[in-house]
């Protein structure tokens, strides 16, 4: 889309109109206190060069929240706390949105073939992992960001 006219492209409209098809990679396992990701047998070579990063950012599909009502959802009481305003789904971390898509920085505590053990996320046991990146501190860390107050920072 142009900024300015507001126009949309041939191929963005084809695009929009056709939607996305994103597949899992892996799945989610929490058991007793821990949590490993999965990564399917397909995928598995992906993980090649994984080994030195301490961190991950993991993105999954939260599924259980994957419903036309909430997908319709775009303004909610941050951290489901009433006391807080109403405020756009864009604005927090809240898996009620338009793509429930959910982004962890996880902590890397071993590799084991195809299994990532990680330390703790809020996601469910057996929540579809859709992609797996190495957190680069020169990359993903900013400095001096600004935060809504209601964070409590």
């Amino acid at each position: 889309m142009d900024p300015i006219t507001g126009e949309t492209g041939n191929q963005e409209r084809a695009i929009m109109e056709r939607g996305f098809h994103i597949v899992p990679v892996g799945i989610t396992h929490i058991n007793s206190g821990h949590t490993y990701i999965e990564i399917f047998e397909d995928y598995a070579d992906a993980l090649s060069g994984l080994e030195p990063f301490s961190h991950i950012i993991v993105l999954v599909w939260f599924h259980k929240s994957d419903t036309r009502e909430k997908r319709g959802t775009l303004r909610v009481h941050p951290r489901r706390n009433r006391t807080l305003p109403l405020t756009g789904v864009f604005a927090t971390r809240s898996p009620v949105r338009p793509n429930p898509v959910a982004l962890y920085t996880c902590k890397v505590l071993a590799i084991r073939k195809n299994i990532i053990q990680i330390d703790g996320i809020d996601a469910f046991d057996g929540t579809p992992v859709i992609d797996i990146k190495p957190y680069i501190p020169a990359e993903d860390e900013v400095r001096d960001a600004a935060v809504a107050e209601w964070l409590d920072w």
